[in-house]
């Protein structure tokens, strides 16, 4: 018999502490409210490794029905939750990081105002997290997928009086509607063609469809959907412009959910729905197109960044198109390995660089740092183990998982190899510039005795345009609160990549044997081009046994010497010579300066839909509904009730034998009308 894990309590906890904390919180104190909140997102934690303790004896997927929820006519949705090897990597993953997350987040808003509102928000995400990733249906993922949306909307601007974080949480959520429109339309059709939304069914009844090779069909226009969906989510071209401006919410808001959760979420959708997608090779083919371009595109926009946030923001953007590459040729456990690295050492950078901005009192501006290595220790090591790890250095975890990435993107076209190379050398040059910028040199900003000053480097344009210096006191490293998960995070960042050792360097990818029973199960159909799609035999028996160790370890030392040469080109130009970066700017002209403004992008879709929207509405809402419409109807129905005032008004003459004779006169009337009516 099928234990039954009570699947349910997962989500359900961190929602009890949602209610707790946002009902009570107010009257709490401040270690009551961070009390709340970490029994609950801790026993969600505690549930999911005492379900992956008992995973080895389930049989896969596991579903846990709990009730109907709607029924109407042959279709019918449950409320259900759906357990498989993708789920449970998900799902530690989920409430690990998150727990971390919780504990430093008690030491970094300890000061700050909305204490317990602010937990009640982040246990508020993870419910919505948990239910999307526990789903056996896509509209109950869908309620999750649009409540993760709703938290993050709450957690960006969680200092709402502060104009340009209000107007980041608008951003994000107008955003991210737009890509929920395509995943709607995408439901709908599910429901018209298979009458179901249950995974199960879906697949059951799309595994015999053969693949779409000939041209678009239902296949391709419910994975094209999907996609516009999951580019929305998970900030890829076009819809990518809200997530770094989300990085105005606190950063353990930036860390949980966009780094190490929220914006995976497309990843997931799309490995999930991995057999809508290996029938339709066209849907497939611009995953894996918009992953790979907006890995290149994020990268080159990252090295011009000068806040330290914004850095990581347009990394993790870059990141996630890895991860859309690697979907997008079907090397389906190469893109969720590199989920799960990603939410290690990704989580850590900006949880680091919180604790860089703590130490400096607020101050993001990397030419406003510099030197602090010796200041904040606990701090240098740990950010420097994720620094490593993203920059795909052996023996960090970044380095499997990358390295995965790019042999299958190798097998599927060389295009996708070279520029995936170009950006992991990128990668490692904007990197090691946050770190050389950071931690080495002087300490360029302000203290007590002298005003701050900038550094030359390559995107300081003059020092006008920099920002106003401010005094930081006496820098010095975090609490023990928030540098406890650094330290379990800096573990993860440098073992975490140990499951996933491919046969090239010795290993088994006990990773991939893992989770590969999620993508193995059906026959994958193979492009018209070939590229982009393995067959399920070619999976199950691993990369490696497509091409000889020895290629494939050649391709890998090529990767490892792309990260080195960034992180060469960064000890050049921001530790050894300095004084280069500004004279390369000024020889760049036209070009940096289109990097620094990101390409104009914001600009851009300003022009031809933010602001036309606004005039729109405003001609026809304000002016035609609103003034000429309403305030016309209402001006109307005011002057009517003035007139008939004024009219009986007149009747009120105040004069006693007046109103007498109109008593009178009523009397008369109804006796005359009784007599009337008893004469008949």
């Amino acid at each position: 018999m099928t234990p039954n894990l009570h699947l349910w309590l997962i989500p359900v906890l961190p929602l009890v502490g949602t209610a707790v904390n946002g009902l009570f919180g107010k009257k709490f104190s401040r270690q009551t409210v961070a009390a709340v909140a970490l029994l609950f997102s801790g026993a969600a934690f505690a549930m999911a490794l005492f379900v992956a303790s008992r995973f080895s004896s389930l049989t896969t997927p596991h579903i846990e029905f709990l009730a109907t929820w709607i029924r109407a006519g042959k279709f019918q949705a449950d409320f259900a939750f759906y357990l498989d090897q993708l789920s449970l990597v998900m799902l530690l993953v989920v409430t690990g990081v998150g727990f971390l997350i919780h504990i430093y987040s008690v030491g970094y808003m300890w000061e700050e105002g909305g204490f317990y509102r602010f937990f009640a928000y982040l246990n508020l995400f993870m419910f919505f997290m948990l239910t999307l990733v526990l789903a056996s249906n896509y509209l109950l993922m869908f309620i999750g997928w649009e409540g993760v949306g709703l938290a993050s909307y709450l957690l960006i601007g969680f200092w709402f009086t502060k104009d340009s974080a209000a107007a980041a949480g608008k951003k994000a959520f107008i955003v991210n509607r737009i890509g929920d429109f395509g995943f709607l339309i995408a439901l709908f059709l599910l429901i018209k063609h298979f009458g179901s939304l249950n995974f199960d069914q879906v697949f059951q009844s799309v595994i015999p469809m053969g693949a779409e090779t000939g041209g678009a069909g239902l296949l391709t226009a419910v994975g094209l959907l999907l996609m516009v969906g999951a580019a929305g989510k998970s900030a890829q071209i076009p819809l990518y412009v809200w997530l770094p401006d989300a990085m105005e919410g606190p950063t353990p808001v930036s860390a949980l959910i966009h780094a190490a959760t929220m914006v995976t979420a497309g990843v997931y959708m799309v490995a999930r729905s991995h057999v809508i997608f290996d029938r339709a090779p066209a849907a497939l083919t611009v995953v894996a197109i918009t992953g790979t371009l907006t890995a290149l595109f994020a990268a080159t926009i990252g090295v011009a960044q000068t806040d330290i946030k914004k850095v990581l923001a347009y990394s993790t953007i870059s990141q996630l198109g890895y991860m859309f590459m690697a979907c997008g040729v079907a090397a389906y456990s190469a893109g969720i390995f590199h989920l799960m690295t990603h939410a290690f050492f990704k989580g850590l950078l900006f949880l680091a660089a919180g604790s860089v901005i703590h130490a400096l009192s607020g101050e993001q501006d990397m030419r406003l740092m510099g030197g602090l290595r010796t200041k904040i220790p606990w701090t240098f090591w740990t950010m420097t183990i994720a620094t490593f790890a993203i920059a795909g250095i052996p023996p960090f975890a970044g380095f499997f998982s990358k390295d995965e990435i790019l042999w299958r993107a190798y097998q599927a076209s060389w295009v996708y190899w070279f520029i995936g190379l170009f950006t992991a050398f990128l990668t490692s040059f904007y990197m090691f510039r946050l770190w050389f910028m950071t931690f080495f040199g002087e300490y360029r900003g302000a203290t007590e005795d002298a005003p701050a000053h900038l550094a030359l480097d390559i995107h300081s344009d003059t020092r006008a345009g920099a920002p106003a210096p401010h005094g930081h006191g006496g820098i010095h490293e975090s609490p023990p609160l928030m540098v406890i998960p650094l330290v379990v995070l800096a573990v993860l960042s440098f073992t975490g990549g140990w499951i996933g050792v491919p046969g090239s360097l010795g290993g088994s990818n006990r990773f991939d044997k893992f989770i590969g029973p999620v993508f193995h199960s059906t026959v994958t159909a193979l492009g018209a081009e070939g590229h982009g799609v393995a067959t399920a035999e070619r999976e199950a028996e691993g990369p490696e046994a497509q091409a000889g160790h020895g290629t494939e370890l050649i391709f890998t030392g090529i990767s490892v010497f792309a990260g080195l040469l960034g992180f060469g080109l960064a000890w050049l130009l921001y530790y050894r010579n300095p004084q280069l970066p500004q004279q390369i700017a000024a020889g760049l002209g036209g070009l940096y300066q289109a990097v620094v403004h990101k390409y104009y992008i914001d600009e851009l879709y300003a022009a031809l839909f933010v602001k036309p929207l606004i005039a729109g509405s405003a001609l026809i809402l304000w002016h035609g509904i609103d003034q000429d419409v309403i305030d016309a109807a209402l001006d109307n129905s005011a002057h009517g009730a003035r007139e008939v005032s004024d009219s009986v008004r007149h009747m009120q003459s105040g004069n006693l034998r007046s109103y007498a004779g109109w008593v009178a006169a009523g009397a008369a009337v109804v006796i005359a009308y009784m007599v009337w009516i008893g004469t008949r």
